[in-house]
């Protein structure tokens, strides 16, 4: 699934063709993708100003002119893919629609958006823009980890008495936002903390070590255009390539990457999905 770096990788690259502009019209092709779509969707959504391209953990906001927000949830295999007209081309056919593009955004540009989704693990809905964090998807989140409030004074004090494993508690949506399983992966190697370790037991300069390198791996990742691991791609459709800088992250029985550290990265499992990490300097 798509985690914070992707989401926002996609979110920058709606920017030039999305805010600012009128949907002329948004073709709803379907009634349903993980849950049902929201009533009168396209009604709602055609004639709209986009005043406003948000990103709320991996969730994408657009705040419309209607004083409602769109909320888009990639899911495991959404996609958002933009074509567009050449400059100086009168005379341009766009590409007919895909199977899978379940929702078009025909932008008054010219400009078409189309989420493309072939096992329709994403999701939509409208809600209204002042009271949009209530959300049920969203109210329950915890701070940003590349905002000011994810600091070592909160995270130490989420940890305080956690017996679960650090990982967890870095997956914990209500700890902090947007962190999935890739880049906990990456920054513990980095910080040289093991994922089983108690989240509890950290100590204080542990946790000073490794906001910032949390902080560091996702702004790198971004960067990067995101990772790409099966269907994930940007929104020209073009691969991210943050995965040829993993030092951890689908590596295993591979020497690790830390300086001075001759072991080997291993893959454990923790709550039904893949850890990896190296024994060797991660305590």
């Amino acid at each position: 699934m798509p985690e914070l770096p992707e989401v926002e990788t996609v979110r920058k690259g709606l920017l030039p063709v999305m805010e600012g502009f009128v949907i002329r019209h948004a073709d709803v092709r379907r009634p349903d993708l993980r849950w049902p779509l929201p009533e009168r969707m396209s009604e709602r959504l055609s004639g709209q100003r986009v005043l406003r391209l948000r990103r709320r953990s991996k969730y994408i906001l657009v705040d419309l002119s209607s004083e409602e927000t769109l909320i888009i949830h990639l899911g495991m295999s959404g996609r958002i893919l933009i074509s567009e007209k050449p400059l100086g081309v009168f005379h341009h056919t766009l590409p007919a629609p895909e199977k899978h593009d379940h929702v078009v955004f025909e932008m008054e540009t010219g400009t078409r958006i189309a989420f493309n989704d072939a096992r329709r693990f994403g999701a939509m809905d409208l809600a209204p823009t002042e009271s949009v964090e209530a959300h049920w998807l969203l109210k329950d989140l915890g701070p940003e980890p590349l905002g000011n409030v994810f600091n070592e004074d909160y995270l130490e004090a989420r940890l305080r008495g956690r017996n679960m494993p650090m990982k967890t508690a870095l997956l914990d949506q209500k700890i902090v936002a947007g962190l999935g399983n890739i880049y906990v992966c990456e920054a513990l190697n980095r910080a040289g903390i093991s994922p089983r370790r108690k989240a509890g037991n950290l100590s204080r300069p542990q946790i000073a070590r490794l906001v910032p390198i949390i902080r560091d791996v996702l702004n790198e990742a971004i960067a990067a255009g995101g990772s790409s691991l099966r269907d994930y791609r940007q929104t020209d459709g073009e691969l991210g390539y943050f995965q040829h800088a993993f030092r951890a992250y689908d590596r295993e029985d591979q020497p690790c990457r830390t300086p001075e550290c001759d072991g080997t990265i291993v893959r454990i499992v923790q709550s039904g999905r893949s850890t990896y990490f190296c024994p060797g300097c991660q305590r």
